[in-house]
């Protein structure tokens, strides 16, 4: 990595000295961390320390674009599009399939729109599949088993809006890929099936720069029928 020249180190103490006299005098930002505007991909709060997305639209309810067992807002500018047949290998998935576990591949949210290369996908088992895989560790678990070539898979138990999750944070070190990379998962059972959101992501900086869109969704899911 490039390190910063002495004139951007020397911005960097001018701008520390100013936040210092604007502290002094009374001067702060605003102290709920919201993002300005929300436009041209500024978040609008933190969550836990990570940046949440501003809302540019909604999914999972009738009549969006894909219509799933729960609902959840969407970053601004990120497309979602129903997944009806995958032609030919997909880069990111590594195959042609559609089903993982108890899950299929039912809605990808491209962010190339946004200026980023990934994908959130969203997952879904119906009433059958989600009772196989009980609560949603072990549906997500269920669903971590198709995955290859991955490590320091981390699970915790987790909350998507007031609904419970499970959560997983790994690595995929697959030998076709340059570098290894981040990738993480929620899984949620809901009376209409079990859900899991999946954000990947071309590269480590690719997804660190989609995090925001992700703890979005799950910041804001909730079941569809409520």
């Amino acid at each position: 990595m490039r390190k910063p020249g002495r004139a951007a180190l020397g911005a960097a103490v001018a701008i520390g000295v100013i936040g210092m006299l604007g502290a002094l005098t009374g001067c702060s930002s605003d102290s709920n961390g919201a993002g300005g505007d929300g436009k041209g991909g500024k978040s609008g709060s933190k969550s836990g320390g990570v940046e949440v997305a501003a809302a540019g639209g909604k999914l999972g309810g009738a009549g969006t674009a894909c219509e799933l067992p729960v609902r959840f807002e969407l970053a601004e500018s990120w497309k979602p599009e129903a997944v009806k047949e995958l032609k030919g290998a997909d880069p990111e998935l590594g195959s042609t399939l559609l089903k993982q576990g108890p899950v299929t591949l039912v809605c990808e949210i491209d962010a190339k729109p946004a200026g980023h290369i990934g994908f959130l996908r969203v997952w879904t088992g119906d009433k059958g599949k989600a009772a196989s895989g009980g609560e949603p560790r072990r549906l997500l678990k269920a669903f971590m088993a198709g995955e290859k070539h991955i490590r320091d898979a981390r699970y915790t138990e987790a909350k998507a809006g007031d609904l419970p999750a499970a959560e997983v944070g790994y690595t995929l070190d697959d030998p076709s890929l340059d570098a290894p990379k981040p990738e993480r998962a929620l899984a949620v059972v809901t009376p209409r099936g079990g859900v899991v959101l999946h954000l990947g992501g071309l590269d480590t900086e690719e997804h660190e720069a989609m995090l925001p869109a992700y703890e979005l969704a799950k910041r804001t899911m909730a079941r569809a029928e409520d």
